[in-house]
């Protein structure tokens, strides 16, 4: 609260002259302190803490018992193996690749008109029934818990292809990061962050070279 405060100067009064009073203004903010805690308190006690958002990741294995007959178990057609390079681009190959020619590298870029439109493609079927969900929730037909029961399903269905992630050196963490949100995008179930291989490097490698002096060439 405010205070004034008079003061006559301590002096007579002048001939002729006025009496001056002199006033001092004296604010007390205690009561601001108060209503700021309280402020603080309300906005702790009804303001919701941000969540951290997680990502659920696959990963391969460490068990002896897995053997490489059981990874040939997947099915060539449904195999997509993307080989991350760096930078804004990345290498993918679907079954086994042939490592006699470096063509069956193919080049892509983490665009919407890049690895998203081959993911998109290979998993139609499950994409089509992920958003058919999608519109049974939001007119509330199924809960939440019958959207994700029902959509992990799907995504992990038999005909559902299955994407192996492998980084290169120059790979970085952002892309990593981005090929993981294009399995969320694409609504993909199945899929892995594995190792490159020695062949595939030598692959990558050569993909790399002889598309550049290509390039350079005109050829």
């Amino acid at each position: 609260m405010a205070e004034l405060q008079t003061n006559d100067g301590g002096g007579k009064k002048k001939k002729g002259g006025s009496k001056q009073k002199k006033i001092s203004v004296h604010v007390d903010f205690t009561p601001m302190v108060d209503m700021n805690m309280l402020l603080i308190t309300f906005f702790m006690l009804c303001t919701s803490l941000s969540k951290p958002q997680t990502m659920e990741i696959n990963m391969p294995s460490n068990d002896q018992k897995i053997t490489a007959d059981d990874r040939e178990k997947v099915k060539a057609s449904q195999a997509i193996t993307l080989v991350l390079s760096g930078g804004d681009s990345l290498f993918y190959y679907t079954g086994q690749p042939d490592y006699k020619d470096y063509n069956s590298l193919k080049l892509s870029s983490y665009k919407a008109d890049g690895i998203r439109s081959l993911l998109m493609k290979r998993n139609q079927e499950a994409v089509l029934k992920i958003n058919d969900l999608k519109k049974k929730k939001l007119e509330l037909k199924i809960t939440q818990e019958q959207f994700t029961k029902q959509a992990s399903e799907i995504k992990g269905g038999k005909n559902t292809p299955v994407v192996i992630i492998k980084a290169s050196d120059k790979a970085t963490y952002k892309n990593l990061i981005d090929a993981l949100d294009e399995m969320q995008i694409c609504n993909i179930g199945k899929y892995v962050i594995d190792k490159i291989t020695p062949a595939e490097f030598f692959l990558m490698k050569n993909r790399e070279t002889k598309g550049a002096h290509a390039a350079k060439f005109g050829k």
